[in-house]
């Protein structure tokens, strides 16, 4: 409609302007010139009192047509600027809500430490399927930033999703391969909510041998997706299985390796605790308390996860057969586990062995295995989206 107004305003003063009055240069070329016998001059050009009166109404009028003209034009100048800008700037909260959040229909906030090898396994994943979501660096220490959760570990990941939940109600997903395993199904099966995909994956509580609480998830390495779906998403015969394998091989064997590797001397303890600090959410005292204090008592628990994990004295030996194990499993003739893209395996070890990136025990493995094309394939996968 505002269109419309404009077009017909610049109409109606170009219709002014266009008629032979106006078209004139001056007044000269439209005032007759009035001459009395035997004069040769042009005495309507002259002063008033020689000026006829029909002459100077019929001058008047041109002026007032002239400047009704102009601004007829410069009021549809001025709506045509109004519409165009209002225009732009509504196409430009479109697209900025088309790219936050699939569309505006989910939004996604982790809760997580920048150096826990779980949470870079979800970062992993929403950074492959360029998923937009907000990070909220917790303090080790204190974690004041989850005291609102009953579940006290990360990653945690709040989920708004607009289409199924009010917009002041968010879903909690708990533990990083439920997590995953969520958001693969709502990303394929979009007409199931959130919380409906999340009744498949119950949480199961016990007491470990020490007594202490244990929270696990049942189905958690299970992308719920059946008959069309499951065949898009496993293509190929015996891949589901292979892909929840090295799932949970990274979650139960490849997670134990990085604290015994990073902190396998005191030299590697202090840098690891120095990248820690620099990377997490500390205070000053907190800082320097973690760096020195923190190094020292985890080369000391890396000492004992070996004993644990029945790792052989030189723990670096165990990383690079379980990384080669890794490449084995991918094979020569794929460049993902997943074939031509990462699967979750994919993801999920390559979240894993990221945490380690830029320490001694990182270097090591990329010099000592046949990890490197895989890793960087991964790292070109996921944009880079670590480092910014």
């Amino acid at each position: 409609m505002a269109a419309a107004c404009v077009r017909r305003l610049g109409k109606v003063g170009k219709f002014v302007l266009d008629t032979p009055a106006c078209r004139a240069v001056n007044c000269h070329a439209v005032v007759p010139r009035i001459t009395l016998n035997g004069s040769r001059r042009a005495y309507g050009t002259g002063t008033e009192g020689f000026r006829s009166r029909p002459l100077k109404n019929f001058t008047t009028q041109l002026r007032s047509a002239r400047v009704m003209g102009c601004a007829f034009l410069l009021g549809g100048g001025l709506g045509l600027y109004q519409t165009l800008k209002l225009t732009f700037q509504r196409h430009l909260a479109e697209e900025e809500t088309k790219s936050s959040g699939s569309s505006g229909e989910v939004k996604l906030t982790l809760y997580q430490y920048k150096t826990c090898p779980f949470c870079s396994k979800v970062r992993a994943f929403l950074d492959f399927h360029s998923l937009p979501y907000e990070i909220v660096e917790v303090n080790p220490v204190m974690r004041k930033e989850i005291k609102w959760s009953s579940y006290r570990k990360v990653p945690i990941l709040m989920v708004n999703d607009f289409h199924s939940l009010p917009s002041s109600t968010h879903q909690q997903l708990n533990d990083s391969s439920v997590i995953i395993s969520t958001l693969k199904t709502f990303l394929i099966s979009r007409e199931r909510t959130i919380p409906q995909i999340l009744e498949c994956y119950p949480e199961m509580r016990s007491k470990n041998d020490s007594g202490k609480e244990v929270v696990e998830f049942n189905n958690k390495y299970w992308v719920m997706v059946t008959g069309t779906d499951e065949e898009k998403l496993y293509p190929e015969k015996g891949s589901r299985k292979e892909e929840m394998k090295w799932r949970k091989w990274a979650d139960d064997w490849l997670v134990h390796l990085i604290s015994p590797n990073v902190y396998r001397t005191p030299t590697e303890a202090l840098a690891s605790f120095d990248y820690i600090v620099r990377e997490g959410k500390f205070g000053t005292f907190e800082g320097f308390f973690a760096k020195y204090v923190g190094a020292g008592a985890m080369w000391l628990i890396s000492k004992r996860l070996k004993n644990r994990h029945n790792l052989q004295n030189d723990v670096r030996q165990d990383l690079y057969k379980a990384v080669n194990d890794w490449v084995a499993a991918v094979g020569k003739h794929r460049k993902f586990m997943g074939g031509e893209e990462p699967n979750l395996a994919d993801l999920a070890v390559f979240g894993v062995l990221r945490v380690m990136d830029g320490l001694q025990a990182f270097d090591d493995m990329m010099e000592n295995t046949k990890i490197k094309p895989w890793y960087r394939r991964m790292e070109k996968a996921t944009h880079h989206k670590e480092q910014q």
